[in-house]
């Protein structure tokens, strides 16, 4: 997740499947990366910006049924730092986004669906004073 003070970055995806969904930039791990370094790549190849303050968020377990895939997903909150905001990968997404967190556009790639579920409250889980406390409990 890219936070730009209360708003949220999100695509519109084109890919292969879940197409027409909207997504945070993110991706698959290189071998012996960082959670954190993944975040950082993931959203400069997609987006072409650059993110500070990376704090793990949770996770999901999604199971795509039509598309027979089963992720599981690492959720990061990070800050926007700099860069201007572009669609990087074309053939993956139609756009980039910034929305109000509790304004989130629909439909949602299943993966954020399933983390609102556990954690509702997004704002609070990134802006909150003591975000390990709502991570851990």
């Amino acid at each position: 997740m890219v936070w730009q003070g209360d708003r949220l970055l999100l695509g519109k995806r084109i890919s292969q499947h879940s197409e027409n969904t909207w997504q945070f930039p993110g991706g698959h791990l290189e071998f012996g990366e960082t959670v954190e370094k993944c975040a950082q790549r993931e959203v400069g190849e997609e987006a072409g910006i650059t993110i500070r303050n990376i704090v793990h968020c949770g996770y999901t377990n999604d199971v795509f049924i039509d598309a027979g895939k089963h992720y599981v997903t690492l959720f990061v909150c990070s800050d926007y730092d700099s860069g201007e905001l572009r669609v990087m990968e074309p053939d993956k997404c139609e756009k980039w986004q910034w929305f109000q967190w509790n304004q989130l556009p629909e439909p949602l790639f299943l993966p954020i669906r399933n983390f609102l579920t556990q954690s509702p409250d997004l704002y609070t889980l990134h802006h909150g004073q003591d975000i390990q406390a709502v991570v851990h409990k």
